[in-house]
């Protein structure tokens, strides 16, 4: 009987067309720090969570392909005799919460067991350290659950390096939609054989020093705005500023540095809490107006950082008329497979707050090649029979379907460029203000 870390055949091409159809989901998909990723086991990769199934799938993406990775999901997953079984396929475990009574906690030593046995056998599990996922960019309180499995699986090793922990930061652009950007940051590896002889003396003071080791590797792989009492207002300064920070900084203007860029913010903001209170109790005060009237002018922080000129805006818009019949011809073709997720989530009452974005790209992963498939059949028919032409007219479905999605984003764009110039024409006082607002709020954080 195969191990549920074993690599398939059946599970390595569902790995490909997962990891094929992961990658397209996001605008842009950006690694950093793979060179941190070993090429064997025993390792526990460690991402921060924000997305449900997708910061799985964004941990699985950086490792070697032939490199199967056992994940711990919830335990409420696993209800349906059916999912539960195609969940194991997919080398994901359940993980049982105190919520769920005593009787049901105490089933996690059986699989903390399957996971010891994963990594002894130089294989790889993934866990969501912070248990739970949440909405906000900042790191929450790590469980204890990875540091156990780490030090149990660790003892087969004594005081040699052997299990390695994989800090992996994880920053989207927005959780629940297509064409976002993803960053997924790999730090380095943590050997959990440092931490064995303050184990053997004491266990719980080991693991509290690894848990602090791995959320210090976390929070430098992160966006964490480690903040309680002026998250708000850190995370409307740090996007306020980051165009100005990429160029303090003499970053080049792309989202890799834009985020190193909040980045480095992000700690300055925290700085400031330390030592300048009366500081961020000022800070607070604007980001709030400045919010507010952003709210009011209906434009994004970013565009105030552009001085719009009506010809450049006509030439986008002269631009966006002669491609509009390749947009047509790629929401013609890519409509029902595109909008069929929503309406399959609305029909079947299906509300996943925070993971609305895995339920997409699950659903939109069978939707897709069914429909494509059924258009190359009506094509071939129309052809004549012509295979070649077919060839040609599967792929190129998802070629115009991502133009027609590319030129939607461009469109609503250009439409806040345009309301945002008509603002300037009319020396709006709300965005006077708006913008001197936001100089203080740069101000500030650069002081």
């Amino acid at each position: 009987m195969s191990k549920i870390y074993d690599f398939t055949l059946s599970y390595g091409l569902f790995k490909s067309y997962v990891m094929f159809a992961f990658k397209r989901f996001f605008s842009r998909y950006i690694v950093m720090g793979k060179e941190n990723i070993p090429e064997t086991g025993p390792i526990i990769l460690a991402p921060n969570h924000l997305n449900a199934l997708m910061d799985a799938l964004a941990a699985i993406s950086v490792v070697p392909h032939k490199m199967p990775v056992v994940f711990l999901a919830r335990s409420d997953y696993f209800n349906n005799k059916l999912i539960a079984r195609f969940l194991h396929f997919c080398k994901i475990l359940p993980a049982f919460r105190m919520r769920e009574g005593l009787e049901n906690v105490d089933k996690n030593n059986d699989v903390f067991e399957v996971c010891v046995d994963v990594l002894n056998h130089n294989q790889a599990i993934g866990i969501m350290p912070e248990g739970n996922q949440g909405s906000k960019r900042k790191l929450r309180p790590l469980a204890k659950g990875i540091f156990r499995i780490a030090f149990m699986a660790q003892e087969k090793y004594g005081h040699q390096p052997g299990v390695k922990i994989i800090p992996i930061g994880l920053d989207w652009g927005n959780i629940d939609k297509y064409g976002e950007h993803i960053i997924i940051n790999v730090g380095k590896p943590i050997e959990v054989c440092e931490y064995m002889n303050e184990y053997e003396e004491n266990q719980p003071v080991a693991i509290n020093s690894l848990r602090d080791r791995l959320r210090e590797g976390l929070s430098n792989v992160t966006l964490d705005i480690a903040s309680e009492k002026n998250y708000d207002c850190f995370e409307t300064a740090t996007i306020a500023t980051n165009a100005a920070m990429v160029e303090k900084m003499k970053l080049p203007n792309t989202e890799k540095y834009r985020f190193i860029a909040r980045q480095k913010t992000a700690q300055q903001l925290l700085e400031m809490e330390k030592n300048k209170p009366e500081a961020v109790d000022k800070l607070n005060e604007i980001c709030k107006e400045y919010r507010e009237n952003l709210r009011k002018l209906n434009v994004p922080s970013w565009l105030l950082d552009k001085n719009l000129k009506i010809s450049s805006l006509l030439f986008e818009s002269l631009l966006l008329v002669v491609t509009f019949p390749f947009f047509i011809i790629g929401l013609v073709l890519n409509a029902l497979p595109f909008f069929s997720p929503d309406i399959i989530m609305k029909a079947l009452h299906i509300n996943f707050p925070g993971g609305k974005g895995s339920l997409r790209f699950g659903l939109g992963m069978v939707t897709f090649p069914i429909f494509y498939i059924l258009q190359s059949v009506l094509f071939y028919k129309k052809v004549k029979d012509s295979l070649w032409a077919v060839a040609v007219f599967l792929p190129l479905q998802y070629y115009l379907g991502k133009c027609a999605f590319l030129w939607h984003k461009k469109f609503r764009k250009l439409k806040v460029k345009f309301r945002y110039h008509q603002l300037q024409v009319k020396n709006s006082l709300v965005l006077q203000r708006t913008k001197l607002l936001h100089d203080e709020i740069l101000q500030l954080v650069q002081s």
